[in-house]
């Protein structure tokens, strides 16, 4: 448990002594390696990663979110695949931030996909007694666009707590489109990239990891999307939420001003006393220009994992090991 807290904004890391967790295939813009999870097993002192590769679209049918993986690591730093799954196996368009959760008897894994049947984004989840033995034909739905009233539901964050699981999605509100509208909104199976919808975060309960409850739609949203004109005023999504020292939580955040940016969101801050209302601390701008961090305690230090834009268009999947995070201390 942290032993301090941030009362103002605090000071951003200086991630100049990251290191390289995963390259993309090529170094040409289009291609990532990124969307971590990081999960710190203390009894068994290793560190399970979940990560995504893309590639451009229209690259030999295996574009976008091509290929998934839980990786294994001891020390944080060099990991090495044991499980992964091709978006072919899951006939999807594209895959992206999948989760994992370490439960009593074995594993869960979320998985963020977009559904071949609407085109939408939708999370499944899977079952397994190890990381490395998941079994795709095992899974089963946890969160679709329908059942929970928006365009599409992705990017899973969980939070284990007092015997539930809390779950933090990013969801695509829905509003009235024209019929032009209603058209393009999922043609090209990611309405992210349409303009014709915010982004939010949603929170959703359950017992067990696989039956969520929640309020449809809006009425699930925590963390709203910034005012027009805001950095974050079309995405703000849940990446990471770990206990603020006071009794609260902090929360970072991707953040993107418009469609434009929806490949390349930056990341903010947000806190919270319930993890039902969030509020942005980051107003003025981002906090780091990273996307999809997330943070875990381990060995007395912070892991921060992320990913980022390099100088050739590339985005790569990094970590910086910290003695201070946000202004506290593991």
């Amino acid at each position: 448990m942290p032993t301090t807290a941030p009362r103002t904004l605090p000071t951003p890391p200086d991630l100049s002594d990251s290191v390289l967790v995963r390259a993309p295939e090529r170094p040409l813009p289009g291609y990532w390696a990124g969307c971590p999870g990081i999960r710190y097993e203390a009894d068994r002192d290793r560190f399970l990663l979940t990560y995504r590769e893309r590639r451009p679209r229209g690259t030999d049918g295996q574009d976008r979110g091509w290929r998934c993986a839980v990786a294994e690591s001891g020390d944080g730093v060099e990991f090495h695949d044991v499980w992964s799954v091709e978006r072919a196996e899951l006939d999807s368009p594209s895959m992206e931030r999948f989760a994992l959760l370490p439960r009593d008897d074995g594993y869960l894994l979320h998985l963020s996909y977009v559904d071949p049947a609407d085109n939408r984004w939708r999370i499944d989840a899977v079952r397994a007694g190890a990381p490395d033995s998941f079994d795709l034909a095992t899974r089963t739905p946890v969160l679709t666009a329908a059942g929970t009233g928006t365009e599409g539901v992705k990017d899973p964050y969980l939070l284990e707590l007092d015997g539930t699981v809390e779950m933090f999605s990013t969801v695509s509100r829905t509003r009235a489109f024209t019929a032009e509208e209603q058209e393009l909104a999922h043609a090209d199976a990611d309405i992210h990239t349409t303009g014709l919808t915010v982004q939010p975060t949603a929170r959703a309960g359950s017992p067990d990891g696989l039956r969520f409850t929640a309020p449809p739609g809006r009425a699930a949203e925590v963390l709203d999307v910034g005012p027009p004109g805001a950095w974050d005023a079309y995405e703000a999504r849940i990446t990471a939420v770990l206990p603020d020292g006071r009794g609260g939580w902090l929360a970072l955040y991707d953040g993107s001003a418009d469609a434009a940016g929806n490949y390349e969101e930056r990341c903010g801050l947000a806190v919270s006393t319930d993890l039902r209302e969030w509020h942005r601390l980051t107003t003025d701008g981002p906090w780091l220009n990273v996307r999809y961090a997330d943070v875990v305690a381990a060995r007395g230090r912070w892991y921060l994992y992320y990913e980022q834009t390099r100088p050739d268009g590339a985005h790569e999947l990094r970590v910086a090991v910290l003695d201070e995070f946000a202004g506290l201390r593991p």
